[in-house]
């Protein structure tokens, strides 16, 4: 038996409680200072209360107060906050963590930078360790994965991946079980990119929903032509956006385009897509969904403004990437949506 601490409980990280407990862990839960009445109400229900099944039995819970308590002995630390959250986690939790602890996050995203780089946030934390003089194992999770469905059991495949191979098998052995699955990568690189790039992407999707809505009627019959063509377009952009972060493998690839495929059938990145798809502008479609976390259109942001800066190095070219640049014409122009069909055509 392991001892699993889960700093931040949000829904992946807290979802991550079921399959760590289930394998015979001790799992301690700690939340961030957003999440005092979600630990009020864990301790209090044993449920989420974003969650419609109990946690399993014997988990712990912890106020953000008694997390050294709750990182003490612990043979790995899961890093459970959102993108929101990277700088008080890097700021604040791993300088607490002991350096024989690996710590494994699920916080999705990219920065980045001036010059048209984009930095995944393992990279982003291992800087600040560096400056510290501190050494961590950072890993990460990637792969099409929601929170409610790992709760609900369905059956779930992830990529676990890091530097070192052994740490990996290591922290698979303390959480696969017979629905949660889990391959190995030291492509940190590939992976933390194809699943952060997917987020914008889904939206651009789920646009053609909300057109369809909007032509046909919202309880109209769903249209799948338009959908497959855009995703076919977001495929190709992703493919380039992999090769410029240098992405190693096909199999970094096709997490990717898994996450893409789930997001777009689930979750908040899809709900504003169709809002938009609708006819609201992004400042409309965020005062719909007032009090949800929107990631997705951070990121979305961050790549497209990464994208412009490597085109005018001559690294990248704009016109390969017709669909996120419309993306981006929607959250930061109030553009109208207006998806750019003839550009995904091509010849060979």
């Amino acid at each position: 038996m392991a001892i699993v601490t889960i700093i931040g409980a949000g829904m992946m990280g807290s979802a991550l409680a079921y399959p760590a407990r289930e394998n015979g862990n001790e799992v301690r839960l700690v939340g961030t200072p957003l999440d005092r009445e979600i630990i009020d109400v864990c301790r209090a229900t044993g449920r989420h209360p974003k969650f419609t099944k109990d946690f399993p039995a014997g988990i712990k819970y912890y106020q953000i107060e008694d997390m050294q308590a709750a990182i003490e002995g612990a043979d790995m630390i899961i890093g459970g906050v959102s993108s929101f959250g990277v700088d008080w986690f890097g700021d604040v939790v791993l300088p607490a963590i002991p350096e024989e602890i690996p710590v494994l996050t699920v916080t999705k995203g990219l920065m980045d930078t001036d010059d048209g780089r984009l930095l995944t946030y393992p990279e982003v934390w291992q800087r600040r360790l560096d400056a510290m003089g501190k050494k961590l194992s950072l890993n990460a999770i990637g792969g099409p994965c929601t929170s409610y469905e790992l709760v609900a059991h369905d059956q779930t495949e992830v990529v676990f991946c890091g530097k070192d191979m052994e740490i990996l098998r290591k922290l698979k052995l303390i959480m696969a079980t017979d629905y949660y699955h889990i391959g190995l990568s030291r492509d940190v690189v590939g992976i933390e990119s194809a699943v952060a790039l997917k987020n914008g992407y889904a939206l651009g999707i789920a646009l053609t929903i909300g057109l369809n809505q909007k032509a046909f009627g919202i309880d109209s019959e769903l249209h799948f032509n338009s959908q497959a063509a855009v995703f076919g377009q977001a495929v190709k952009e992703m493919y380039k956006l992999l090769d410029y972060q240098g992405a190693a493998t096909l199999e970094n690839m096709s997490v990717g385009y898994g996450d893409l495929y789930v997001t777009v059938y689930g979750g908040r990145t899809r709900l504003v897509g169709i809002l938009l798809g609708r006819g609201l502008n992004i400042d409309e479609a965020k005062a719909e969904l007032n009090g949800v976390t929107l990631e997705s259109l951070v990121v979305a942001e961050r790549v497209a403004r990464a994208i412009k800066a490597a085109a005018r190095r001559s690294l990248l070219d704009l016109d390969n990437f017709p669909l996120l640049m419309h993306i981006n014409e929607l959250l930061t122009e109030n553009a109208e949506v207006n998806i750019p069909w003839e550009k995904f055509t091509f010849e060979v």
